[in-house]
């Protein structure tokens, strides 16, 4: 454990020379704070390997705050490989029980800063509530949050935090370490706090409530809300052409959409939707799983430009084992009635690249794309001269032995991956010994396509197979919401009235619901994404099944039981915070200066 304190020339001057009402951000004192852990949730086990701190004033560097932490457990290969921290160099390292006390008394009295502050700021205090140890009121500030406010697409294409680094010229290149992200972090908050100084932002609260400005066209337009009910539903925004711009969905349809004409809603790209916008047509809904689902088939069908996400559910790959006397794997864009072997839907040809990749380096199948004959005469590969390969075209092989290792992929992936798994980690530790680690990066990003995929796959599948699952919960009002889902996608919904039989009501609702016909693959009659909202509700606490047709069930030894660790890495290397998420305030730009 270490601490420093060094000086240096202000790098964030603008705030100086304004004496605001609150309090002014000269006189802050910020603590910013990084970690690396195990995985990406302490409620799950996971345990912080390195905390770094730097603390700043006025522009000027106070103190650093370094420590590595030990786990009292293996870190993993994977995180091994993103921060170039291992088990030999923790194992001497104060515990979290030391390290964590020492860290709260150098933060006393600052505003913690984090990019990504729930992940940081969480672990901290899931290990200050395990130790008994009260946590400090901190404030909190998240440079990610903050930044999705300020910068521009045309600044930087993400808001990672080595994007942010390199557009606010840090001279820190953050690196997956703690106190160097620390360091990048405090440049990246300097540069965010310069760019607002020139808007008017000067103190702490209005740091923490910056906002936009309505424009007196998004003004005007709020009596396109007034003949919207008060309901979960759907509303669809459109130009004088009715040409529908956008498409969204709400517990309130009233209530939100007013919201689009007042500060609350401050995203660039709505203000200017609004500004095109000459009518509002909201389509109430009896709950508000029902309101998801018309979403996305509403966004589907019209395809709106305000609306980025679930444009194009046909736009999709699946990864195919084929039937025929030597299979292989091939990629393509939907799923027939052959009797083969579907993994997917991926909406990234290259993620899919990934998937089929970890089953080649697992399984020695043939990666040629021609059918051959049952008794194939040909000269083989240079993949079966590597050893990667059976090499049925020259006979190398027979169809027993190479229908063997054809059963070991099917079984990995419709149930069982933990061959995929043992390889790919085995081979990824022995990159890691060798300090290869770009290339042991490389695997870890086939693995983790490969088990998100066959997770997705497994869920979906046991999800679309069912012929009708009829499911209830009771909603804050006392009533209960029903739903029937048949093969993945939802039939009828409704709310059982007060004083009803809920037995004849449920009855009526199957007998009026959708007629949905089975077909092939995970994803038959829906898609993924709508049965994906589906399995999320049907999963949720308080869910009551009424009646399920077939047989639901996911394998035991499936590829979910290997998403944590997957989901941790991705965590951990939360730096990068989409554009694509929601934005909850304009943004602005100005350049740097």
């Amino acid at each position: 454990m270490s601490s420093a304190v060094r000086t240096e020339q202000p790098h964030w001057e603008a705030q100086r020379s304004f004496d605001e009402l609150g309090r002014p951000l000269r006189d802050i004192t910020f603590c910013v704070v990084d970690l690396e852990t195990t995985g990406g949730s302490a409620e799950g086990g996971s345990m912080i390997t390195e905390i770094g701190a730097v603390k700043v004033r006025g522009g000027e560097l106070l103190g650093e705050f370094q420590t590595l932490v030990n786990p009292r457990s293996e870190i993993p290969a994977f995180i091994a490989v993103l921060t170039g921290i291992s088990n030999s160099m923790v194992a001497d390292a104060p515990s979290i029980e030391s390290a964590l006390p020492a860290f709260l008394e150098f933060a006393q009295g600052c505003v913690l800063v984090a990019h990504n502050a729930p992940f940081d700021v969480g672990f901290l205090k899931f290990f200050a509530d395990q130790q008994g140890r009260p946590w400090p009121a901190f404030e909190v500030l998240d440079t990610a949050r903050l930044a999705r406010r300020v910068v521009t697409r045309d600044d930087t294409p993400n808001c990672k935090l080595s994007s942010l680094a390199q557009l606010f010229n840090s001279p820190t290149t953050p690196n997956h370490r703690a106190l160097a992200d620390a360091r990048a972090t405090v440049d990246v908050l300097h540069g965010l706090m310069e760019r607002l100084g020139g808007l008017g932002v000067h103190t702490l609260e209005e740091l923490q409530t910056f906002s936009g400005r309505v424009t007196p066209a998004q003004r005007r337009k709020r009596h396109l809300a007034e003949a919207l009910p008060h309901a979960p539903g759907v509303y669809l925004f459109e130009d004088e052409r009715r040409r529908v711009l956008y498409v969204g969905t709400s517990r309130d349809l009233r209530t939100r959409v007013r919201s689009y004409f007042t500060a609350s809603e401050t995203r660039t790209r709505m203000g200017e939707m609004v500004g095109i916008a000459e009518r509002v047509t909201g389509i109430e809904c009896a709950t508000t799983l029902e309101a998801q689902v018309r979403e996305l088939r509403l966004i589907a069908q019209h395809k709106p430009r305000y609306n980025r996400r679930s444009r194009f559910p046909e736009k999709v790959h699946f990864i195919k084992l084929t039937r025929e006397p030597w299979p292989r794997l091939a990629l393509v864009k939907r799923v027939l009635d052959d009797d083969a072997d579907y993994l997917g839907p991926f909406s990234s040809k290259k993620v899919a690249e990934k998937a089929v990749q970890a089953l080649h380096d697992s399984f020695p199948i043939r990666q040629c794309s021609e059918r051959l004959a049952r008794r194939p005469s040909r000269s083989a590969c240079v993949l079966a001269e590597m050893g990667r390969c059976l090499s049925p075209c020259d006979g190398s092989t027979d169809e027993a032995a190479y229908g063997d290792v054809v059963a070991q992929l099917r079984r990995s992936m419709s149930a069982q991956p933990d061959q995929v798994v043992d390889s790919i980690t085995a081979r990824m530790a022995t990159l890691a010994s060798d300090e290869r680690f770009e290339e042991a990066g490389v695997h870890r990003d086939r693995l983790a396509a490969f088990i998100r995929a066959a997770a997705r796959t497994q869920r979906l599948a046991a999800l679309t197979r069912c012929p009708e699952i009829v499911a209830a919960r009771r909603e804050d009002s006392g009533r209960w919401s029903v739903h029937v889902v048949r093969h993945g996608r939802l039939a009828a919904a409704g709310v059982i009235p007060p004083g009803a039989d809920a037995h004849r009501y449920v009855e009526q609702l199957k007998a009026s619901a959708e007629t949905v016909t089975a077909g092939p693959g995970p994803t038959p009659s829906a898609s993924a994404e709508e049965s994906e909202v589906i399995l999320r509700w049907l999963e949720a606490p308080g869910i009551r099944l009424v009646d399920v047709d077939g047989e639901w069930t996911c394998p035991v030894a499936g590829a979910s039981r290997h998403l944590a660790v997957h989901d941790a890495v991705n965590e951990s290397r939360k730096s990068l915070v989409p554009f694509d998420d929601q934005r909850t305030l304009t943004t602005v730009h100005q350049p740097v200066r």
